[in-house]
């Protein structure tokens, strides 16, 4: 099977779980993981997924070293946060190149080896796909975009009893959310202060919200992965825990939410 975005985090954890269960894992990097590379039925394959001829050569190399796949996980991914007037158009464009551009690339190479192997799909997707927060618009709309793109695919696919599965990992400690908040500190930094100072109060108060979130460990999320990968018929979405909190709010009236949200995020709720 193959994992992208296989260098830390669930990916990471992912790959080296699959492995211990007695797969054989593709573990797919942007560049070199020794960690991963003396692993026992690991194989790091480089693979950028905004590529489309890194994502051609990876699947080329792979159909020659199988007959098939058992599953493909679209786990890579990156997280751009701020607020939306300030978030640099070409920063806005990335999240959705590797978010949304860079599973849709490897899903249509990959789908013959998962055709071979009567394997099934797997989109590691977010609780922010079901409800937008605010301050990670890009986020949330991308993710958005990857479960659009699964539900569709979840019907074309099921001529050929290719499963399509969602995965809301929750609230997950891994460095993705260290690396956002960097760079949306940087991009703030450069941004005119006239500007900026719009949004400094909103900012900090959520700062404040959200240090009191404490992310949980990614074992949660890795089980539901392998869930997905292990099971006879899976099912079309498996959700962490952390995450069904997200499942009310989004079956609210939007204003009700909106107001919940302001709330707890320290924010001026809509009238």
């Amino acid at each position: 099977m193959l994992v992208t975005g296989a260098a830390g985090g669930i990916g990471t954890a992912t790959t080296l779980r699959l492995a211990e269960l007695g797969f054989t894992v593709y573990a797919g990097v942007r560049s070199e993981a020794p960690h991963l590379a003396k692993q026992p039925r690991v194989r790091v394959v480089q693979m950028d997924v905004t590529d489309p001829v890194a994502v051609e050569a990876a699947a080329a190399v792979i159909t020659n070293e199988t007959g098939g796949l058992h599953a493909v996980i679209n786990n890579a991914g990156i997280i751009i946060q701020g607020p939306l007037e300030l978030v640099p158009p070409g920063e806005l464009r990335r999240q959705f190149e590797v978010n949304v551009y860079g599973p849709a690339q490897v899903t249509q190479a990959f789908l013959p080896l998962l055709r071979a192997g009567h394997g099934r799909l797997i989109n590691v997707s977010a609780a922010t796909a079901r409800v937008a927060f605010p301050f990670m618009g890009p986020i949330s709309a991308s993710k958005a975009a990857l479960d659009s793109l699964s539900h569709a695919l979840r019907v074309e696919l099921a001529s050929w009893g290719i499963p399509v599965v969602i995965v809301d990992p929750g609230s997950a400690d891994t460095p993705i959310f260290a690396k956002a908040e960097k760079a949306a500190a940087a991009a703030l930094a450069q941004t005119p202060a006239d500007r900026a100072d719009l949004y400094g109060p909103a900012l900090e108060a959520m700062g404040r919200a959200m240090a009191r979130q404490k992310p949980g460990p990614v074992d949660p999320a890795v089980k539901l992965i392998v869930e997905a990968v292990r099971a006879e018929h899976p099912k079309p979405r498996y959700v962490a825990s952390s995450a069904r909190v997200m499942t009310v709010l989004s079956r609210l009236p939007l204003r009700t939410r909106d107001r919940l949200l302001a709330r707890s995020l320290g924010l001026k709720a809509t009238r």
